[in-house]
C-alpha cells in the first residue's frame, strides 16, 4: 500500500495520516465457494467468516447517499404532544438569517415522533419576546408549549441566540438560555435547544445532537467501487469524509467519547483493525494478524477493543489492551464467535456464536468461563447491541427468510420484533437508547431507518446518488 504521503509502510501497528488509500481488490477466491464445511474449525471456520463478510457486503441493506439525509416520519406515538417552534426574531445585517433556528428545531421535534409541531402559516401570532404572547389564542389552539426565540449578530460578527420554552396554559416559561456563537455553530446550537426541549417535555435525554457513522459506496468514472467510511449530524446534515478506499470497509465503532472510530479495513489483500482519531485524520492500525480480524467494540472507557481474530486458528473473541497493545482471549471453541458488544458496565460481552447449531447471541464475563445462551425463540440471531441502559439488547432476527430488527428484555427474556422489513441490518442504539438506527431493504427501497426501542417511532432516512451500509449512532457529545 501506499500514500499519498509517502513510501510503502510496514505491517505492523502502523500509522496512517494520509486518508485515499490505493489497494488491491481482495477474496476474490471466495467468489468460487458452494458450501461451507465445518469439518475443520483451523481452516474451514476461516473460509466461512470470510465468505461470510463477502456476502454481507454483497447482500446487506445499502442505501443511496450523498450530502444530507432527509428524515421522513412513518409513523410516531398515539399521543404526540402540540408544540409550536414560531421563526426567531433576527437582528441583524439585512437579508435572510443565517439559518432557519426555528425550522431545525421543528424539524428535530418532529422526527422524534413525539411532537406534533404546528405549521407556521397556522400560528396566530409570532411573537419573538415574552411580553408579546398572547396565550388566550394558543390555548385556543390547544397549544401546550410554545418555543421563542432571537439571533442577534454582534458588532464582531459573532452572533447572540436567546429561547425560551413556554408551557401555554400556565402562561410561564419552564426553561430557556442566551449563548454566544460563530457562524459555524449555529446549527449545533439548534441542535442543543432541541435536546432541552426534548429533555424537558418527556423527562428523556435528547440526543439530536449526536453524530452518526456509515460506509458509502460509489462507482467512479470507470466503474469500480469506492467506499468511503463518513460522518454526519444525526439529522444527516454536515457530512464528512474520513476515508475513501478502492476495497472494502466495514463495522465503524465509536469511541466513548465521540472522538476516536474504529473499523475494519481490506486494504493489502486481508482485513485489519483501525483506530482513526477524527479531528486530525490520523490512524492506527491496531489488529493485523494472521486470518481474521473484525468487528471492533470499543469498551465504555474507551481503553480496549473488543474484536474477532482468528490468529490461533479459529473466530474467537479477543480484547485488545489499547494502551499497552496486549490481547486477552475471551472465548475458546470450535465454533465461530463474532460480533462483540459491551454491556455498559463494561464487565461483560455479548456476541454471536453458532456453538449450537444456529447462530445465537451469547453472553460471557471478561474473565472468560461458560457462555450463556441468551436468545432460544428462533433459529437466527446476530449483531447483538447493548441498550445505554444496561436493560436490553438490539439484534437482527431471521425467521421465514426475513431478517429484521428486535429487542431482547434481558430482565424478563421477552423478545419485541421492531420492524416488518424483509432485511434489516446493523442496529445501532442511540445515546439515550430511544431509537435504533439500521440499514434496510424495505417497501421503499434501499434506505437506512430508525426505529423507537419501543417500536412505536419509525422513520426513514432518504439519500441519493451512491450506496450506504452499516450505520453507527455516536455517543453524547463530550462538551
Amino acid at each position: 500500500m501506499k500514500c499519498s504521503t509517502g513510501g510503502p509502510l510496514p505491517r505492523s501497528r502502523r500509522h496512517h495520516p494520509c486518508r485515499c488509500l490505493r489497494t488491491r481488490r481482495f477474496l476474490s477466491a471466495c467468489a468460487s465457494e458452494n458450501s461451507i464445511s465445518y469439518s475443520n474449525p483451523r481452516t474451514d471456520g476461516v473460509r466461512y467468516v470470510y465468505c461470510l463478510l463477502i456476502l454481507l457486503l454483497s447482500s446487506m441493506p445499502a442505501v443511496r447517499a450523498q450530502g444530507e439525509l432527509e428524515i421522513i416520519i412513518d409513523t410516531g406515538v398515539e399521543n404526540t404532544l402540540p408544540i409550536a417552534v414560531i421563526p426567531f426574531g433576527w437582528n441583524g445585517a439585512a437579508g435572510e438569517q443565517p439559518i432557519d433556528l426555528h425550522r431545525t428545531i421543528a424539524n428535530n421535534l418532529s422526527r422524534s415522533g413525539r411532537f406534533a409541531t404546528m405549521d407556521e402559516n397556522e400560528m396566530p401570532q409570532r411573537p419573538v419576546e415574552f411580553a408579546h404572547v398572547n396565550f388566550s389564542d394558543w390555548q385556543l389552539l390547544r397549544m401546550e408549549n410554545i418555543v421563542i426565540g432571537n439571533l442577534k449578530q454582534t458588532q464582531a460578527g459573532d452572533y447572540e441566540i436567546e429561547f425560551r420554552l413556554l408551557d401555554v396554559y400556565k402562561a410561564n416559561q419552564l426553561t430557556g438560555f442566551r449563548i454566544k456563537a460563530k457562524r459555524r455553530q449555529l446549527r449545533r446550537i439548534a441542535h442543543r435547544i432541541s435536546d432541552i426541549i426534548f429533555e424537558k417535555l418527556t423527562g428523556v435525554r435528547g440526543a439530536f445532537d449526536t453524530r452518526i457513522a456509515y460506509v458509502t459506496v460509489k462507482q467512479d468514472q470507470a466503474g469500480q467501487d469506492r467506499h468511503s467510511l463518513q460522518i454526519a449530524d444525526a439529522d444527516g446534515f454536515n457530512p464528512q469524509v474520513l476515508l475513501e478506499s478502492d476495497q472494502a470497509l466495514m463495522s465503524p465503532a465509536w469511541s466513548p467519547d465521540g472522538k476516536r472510530l474504529a473499523y475494519v479495513s481490506f486494504e493489502g489483500d486481508s482485513s485489519s483493525v483501525f483506530v482513526q482519531d477524527i479531528r486530525t485524520g490520523r490512524r492506527e492500525e491496531v489488529a493485523a494478524h494472521e486470518g481474521i480480524n473484525s468487528a471492533p467494540a470499543f469498551s465504555p472507557d474507551g481503553g480496549r477493543l473488543a474484536m474477532t481474530l482468528s490468529k490461533d486458528g479459529n473466530p474467537e473473541i479477543y480484547v485488545l489492551h489499547l494502551a499497552g497493545n496486549s490481547l486477552q482471549r475471551i472465548t475458546r471453541h470450535r465454533a465461530i464467535d463474532t460480533e462483540p458488544n459491551w454491556s455498559p458496565d463494561g464487565s461483560r460481552l455479548v456476541f454471536t456464536s453458532d456453538r449450537g447449531g444456529t447462530p445465537q447471541i451469547y453472553e460471557v464475563g471478561l474473565q472468560g468461563g461458560a457462555p450463556r445462551r441468551l436468545t432460544f425463540d428462533g433459529s437466527y440471531f446476530a449483531r447483538p447491541r447493548h441498550s445505554p441502559d444496561g436493560a436490553g439488547i438490539t439484534m437482527v432476527y431471521g425467521s421465514n427468510g426475513a431478517y429484521r430488527i428486535a429487542y431482547l428484555d434481558t430482565g424478563n427474556g421477552s423478545l419485541s420484533v421492531l420492524t416488518n422489513n424483509r432485511l434489516d441490518e446493523s442496529p445501532s442504539f442511540s445515546p439515550n437508547g430511544s431509537m435504533i438506527i439500521y440499514a434496510t431493504n424495505g417497501r421503499y427501497g434501499s434506505e437506512l431507518a430508525a426505529v423507537s426501542a419501543d417500536g412505536k417511532v419509525r422513520q426513514r432516512l432518504a439519500l441519493q446518488d451512491g450506496e450506504v451500509r452499516e450505520p453507527a449512532w455516536g455517543p453524547f457529545p463530550a462538551d
